[in-house]
């Protein structure tokens, strides 16, 4: 089995920073950290994605749907659990990046946790 939740964030997710306060801007969209989470963990509970991203509850369900809808993400149930899985070969959504996919950007970002790897091929 897998590490715990609490145990995958410790190893995994730097909670040092230089300062504590969240930086006023990061390179990628909440929409990219949900995905990223979700690719290199993906059971992970809303709750859970709302820590790790930081933000709400509410904005990360929303974000899961919108990317559901956007077909980059797939839902599972597993018994009263949710199994998500990423589909890494979609387009990136921007004109400018249209011509890459999302495997471009989330799979180096996954390469500290090589087998949380999640793509539909994998997984059916």
């Amino acid at each position: 089995m897998g590490l715990t939740s609490e145990a995958w964030f410790a190893q995994h997710v730097n909670t040092e920073s230089v300062d504590d306060e969240r930086p006023a801007w990061t390179f990628f969209t909440n929409h990219a950290h949900v995905l990223i989470c979700l690719a290199r963990r993906p059971d992970l509970r809303l709750s859970e994605l709302a820590d790790l991203v930081g933000i709400g509850e509410r904005a990360v369900h929303r974000i899961v749907h919108e990317l559901i809808e956007a077909g980059y993400l797939e839902l599972d149930k597993v018994g009263r659990r949710n199994h998500y899985r990423v589909d890494l070969d979609r387009p990136l959504r921007h004109r400018l990046e249209a011509h890459q996919l999302l495997r471009a950007i989330v799979e180096p970002l996954l390469e500290d946790n090589p087998g949380a790897r999640s793509t539909p091929s994998e997984n059916r």
